[in-house]
């Protein structure tokens, strides 16, 4: 019994830890400023990405011997409910520190994290999703098929991870099947943050295939949201941009 309530304490003493190294470096100039890049009302210290990063660092090298998954997804559920954006992104760094030890629960586990509205913004979702989910995937390639299904959730965080987790692997052009196909599956969506997360991520598969990025553009061109597409072709030379616009442009 004691072992557990210690491995149940450590994380929340990290946690109010980590509150307080954040609280310190605080910048409300900072903050504000970066409110205006959000829709939805998300809370801010003020820190820069390098600065948490830092603190992620020096968290990790004090735990990382001591610590292993199951202390850090405990970290990422005392901190992901909270409002601060900081907070939220500083616990999933450290967790991706252990994503070695990633597993079909973990899978289940960031699901059910993101249907909860845990990361409740399109940049926390982005912290975590393309290098955590985008690690379990390349490792289970079975998820893959699951990962589709995830494009119907009615939570815009789920279908957003859906997208965004293959952006690594399609970088490498890796699962290129798999990631037009849910490429496609967004066309119907109206959500632009949606929208351009198609468009990031067909545009990473591009990167290894541009011919067969500019065929997948052709054929499915009026189906596919102009915003998607101008993300998409952003690594195309001007004279193809234009003509790729204008060749999938929807009769009046």
């Amino acid at each position: 019994m004691a072992k557990s309530v210690l491995t149940n304490a450590a994380p929340r003493k990290i946690a109010a830890e980590i509150i307080a190294r954040l609280e310190a470096g605080a910048d409300p100039v900072r903050a504000a400023g970066a409110r205006r890049y959000f829709k939805e009302q998300v809370e801010f210290y003020g820190l820069t990405a390098p600065q948490m990063r830092a603190i992620c660092g020096e968290f990790h090298n004090r735990l990382k011997k001591s610590w292993t998954l199951d202390e850090a997804m405990a970290l990422c559920e005392i901190l992901l409910p909270g409002k601060k954006f900081e907070a939220k992104a500083t616990s999933i760094l450290l967790l991706l520190k252990f994503k070695k030890e990633f597993s079909r629960e973990t899978f289940c586990r960031i699901k059910a994290w993101l249907a909860a509205d845990y990361c409740d913004n399109w940049a926390a979702v982005d912290v975590l999703c393309p290098e955590g989910l985008g690690f379990l995937l390349d490792r289970n390639p079975a998820l893959v098929e699951n990962m589709k299904t995830w494009t119907v959730h009615p939570n815009r965080w789920v279908r957003r991870a859906s997208i965004v987790a293959f952006v690594p692997l399609a970088r490498r052009g890796k699962y290129l099947d798999a990631a037009y196909d849910i490429g496609r599956r967004m066309f119907a969506t109206d959500d632009d943050l949606l929208q351009k997360a198609t468009g990031w991520m067909i545009r990473e598969a591009g990167k290894t295939d541009m011919p067969r990025l500019e065929e997948f553009l052709l054929k499915h061109g009026p189906a596919i949201p102009r915003t998607t597409l101008r993300y998409a072709i952003e690594r195309f030379p001007e004279a193809s941009r234009k003509r790729l616009l204008a060749a999938t442009k929807k009769a009046r």
